[in-house]
């Protein structure tokens, strides 16, 4: 017959499945099946042999839809390719890509090996992420799926969550870019939904009370362990990830040292901590707590892991009115607040950036070799001897 939309949708429903052929159309062709369900079909010789193949279901595919189809798979026999046999490859490709959810878990398995905040990221992908995105194939992702799973972070009044999520799954789907999964990010021209200020926020000497006796307040939900590294941050300056990450074997109580492997340190150099007394106290009352165990802060799931950054965050968001603060603070605050109370009794910068171990640049970096251990010693002690005039009771 003539194929025409009207004669086409003429075409009755039989107990048997039947096909009507174009007329002059080379091998084009309609199935009606029992259930009344139409299909194009392409009846073709590949290397003598008959073949069959589906070009489309109706009403998806329209005449004109099968026309092109059509064009195209007889196109591809002229180049002597098997048009059935093609499809099938992309169908059983589309079948077998990777979906976020296998993304996500070959990007952490990857991130283990080279990101020190593997564990954050792991977090964040599998909180917001894979509940959303898991199930589509990374190729069918479009910058449409991006932006509605960012601005519902930011529906919940999490704007700076919203970043960390948006460059975690930049980073991510580079990472499938470069290994060949997509061919490029639907990330690319997504603009951060919050910009984020420079922080500032020290804390007043009567905060530091407040803040460190604070935790002991019988209303605050927070583990012991939690109390100590939030304590070692205001007492070394050292940076919550390395706290965290920390391991037994990298100190030395009693000749007062904690040395950061350059693996673990943040600008990849080794760094050596002058441990002070208060120091060394509060790593002998964790002792009997998770000395049996790798690292100083295990993970409560899994002891072979230590705790994410997020839980020193959420200890004190969580349990912040009844730590009695006048202004909210953040973990990396501690530090900084450290920071700024060592140079306001007369400690260098220098020797202050030193124990921060902030990168340096330009000719001193290439020719300054002085450990600065004395210094730092010093000024870690004399921290140290401040913080027990303030917190004497």
């Amino acid at each position: 017959m003539k194929f025409t939309a009207k004669g086409i949708e003429a075409l009755k429903v039989e107990t048997k499945r039947y096909i009507v052929w174009k007329e002059n159309g080379g091998g084009l062709g309609i199935r009606i099946t029992p259930n009344g369900k139409k299909s194009f079909v392409f009846m073709y010789r590949f290397k003598g042999k008959p073949r069959m193949m589906t070009l489309g279901m109706l009403p998806k595919t329209t005449l004109a839809d099968a026309g092109v189809l059509h064009s195209a798979a007889k196109k591809l026999l002229e180049d002597g390719i098997d048009p059935g046999a093609k499809k099938q490859g992309i169908k059983k490709a589309d079948k077998e890509a990777d979906t976020m959810a296998m993304l996500i878990d070959t990007f952490i398995e990857w991130a283990k090996k080279n990101k020190r905040s593997w564990a954050e990221d792991e977090r964040i992908l599998k909180k917001d992420v894979e509940p959303v995105l898991g199930k589509l194939k990374v190729k069918d992702v479009k910058k449409k799926d991006i932006l509605a799973l960012i601005d519902s972070i930011v529906a919940r009044n999490s704007l700076i969550m919203a970043n960390r999520t948006l460059a975690c799954i930049r980073k991510m789907l580079n990472f499938a870019v470069e290994r060949d999964i997509i061919e490029s990010s639907p990330c690319y021209g997504v603009k951060l939904p919050a910009k984020e200020k420079q922080r500032d926020r020290v804390l007043t000497q009567a905060e530091i009370i407040n803040f460190w006796y604070g935790l002991d307040n019988e209303n605050v939900q927070i583990t012991k362990e939690v109390k100590i590294a939030l304590r070692l941050l205001l007492v070394t300056a050292q940076r919550k990830g390395e706290i965290l990450n920390a391991a037994w074997s990298e100190f030395d109580l009693e000749g007062g040292w904690w040395t950061i492997p350059k693996e673990k340190a943040k600008n990849e150099l080794s760094h050596r901590v002058p441990l002070s007394n208060m120091a060394i106290e509060l790593l002998k009352g964790l002792q009997p707590l998770t000395g049996a165990y790798k690292y100083l802060f295990p993970s409560r799931d899994n002891k072979e892991a230590h705790l994410t950054e997020w839980v020193l965050s959420g200890a004190i968001n969580k349990n912040f009115e009844h730590i009695v603060v006048a202004e909210k603070f953040t973990p990396h605050d501690l530090r900084r607040t450290a920071a700024s109370h060592m140079t306001s009794m007369g400690i260098s910068r220098l020797v202050v950036s030193k124990i921060l171990n902030h990168a340096e640049r330009g000719i001193t970096a290439v020719y300054d070799r002085h450990s600065y251990d004395n210094e730092k010693r010093h000024a870690l002690d004399s921290w140290g001897n401040q913080l027990s005039q303030m917190l004497k009771r």
